[in-house]
C-alpha cells in the first residue's frame, strides 16, 4: 500500500512523527525555536535548508526516495518554517510549548529542561554559524535577559534532580509557578527580539543602494 504523503501544511504532530522517524537528535520544541531564531536573525546568507541540515549535524538523513525527501523538507520548510514567519508581526507573539507536567521532581525537571532547550535553540538559530552578529539595541537587551532565564532554568533542573535536597509538595508547586512566570518573561523577550530584528531589516532594506543593471 502506498504511503500517504505528508502535506506541506503538515501539523506539528505530523512533523514530530517525521522527526522521530528520521531520528532527529533535536527535539521538536527546540526545532521550532531554532527556526524562529533563524527567521529573525539579521545575519546574511540565511537559508532554511541549511538550518534543516543542521538538525542532523549538517547533513540530511538518508531517504528511500525523492518523494520521502520532499515529504520531510516540505513539512519542515513549507509547513513549520512558513508558519513561524507570522511571529514577525506584533499581533502574533511566539509561544513556547506547554507540556502537561505533574508537580513532581521529574515534572519540574522536565519542564525546566525543555525551556533550556528552547532558549538554546532560539540562540542557535539567531547566530547560526556566526560567533558574533550585529543586533539592534532592544534585541541585544533581550538576549541578555534570555541568558539570565537560561541560567535560572538550568538551576531549577539541577535542584529538581538533587535527591539530597528535601522538597515538599508546596515547594514543587511554587517552583512550577516560578518556571511558568519565567516562561512568560522569556516569551516576551523572544517576541521583542524578533520584532526588533524584523524592524531593523526593513529599515536596512529601505535604504539599500541599488546599482542600475546593464540591459542587453
Amino acid at each position: 500500500m502506498a504511503k500517504r504523503a505528508v502535506p506541506a501544511t503538515a501539523t506539528d504532530e505530523e512533523i514530530r512523527v517525521l522527526l522521530e522517524h528520521y531520528r532527529c537528535p533535536v527535539p521538536f520544541h527546540e526545532v521550532r525555536a531554532r527556526f524562529l531564531g533563524n527567521i529573525a536573525t539579521p545575519a546574511v546568507g540565511v537559508s532554511p535548508i541549511k538550518m534543516v541540515e543542521r538538525l542532523w549535524s549538517g547533513e540530511l538523513p538518508e531517504f528511500n526516495s525523492i518523494d520521502a525527501a520532499n515529504e520531510l523538507i516540505g513539512a519542515l520548510i513549507m509547513g513549520l518554517w512558513n508558519r513561524l514567519t507570522r511571529h514577525q508581526e506584533r499581533s502574533a507573539p511566539f509561544r513556547l510549548v506547554r507540556p502537561d507536567v505533574m508537580a513532581t521532581r521529574e515534572g519540574l525537571a522536565t519542564l525546566a529542561m525543555i525551556r533550556c532547550q528552547e532558549l538554546d535553540g532560539f540562540v542557535e538559530g539567531l547566530f547560526g554559524d556566526e560567533e558574533t552578529i550585529g543586533l539592534p539595541e532592544r534585541a541585544h537587551r533581550g538576549l541578555e535577559t534570555l541568558s539570565e532565564m537560561r541560567a535560572l532554568m538550568a538551576a531549577v533542573v539541577q535542584m529538581a534532580r538533587d535527591e539530597t535536597k528535601a522538597a515538599t509538595d508546596q515547594d514543587l508547586q511554587t517552583s512550577l509557578r516560578n518556571v511558568r512566570e519565567m516562561t512568560k518573561i522569556a516569551q516576551d523577550e523572544i517576541h521583542a527580539i524578533v520584532l526588533s530584528c524584523a524592524r531593523a531589516r526593513r529599515q536596512m532594506l529601505a535604504v539599500l543602494p541599488a546599482t542600475k543593471p546593464t540591459l542587453h
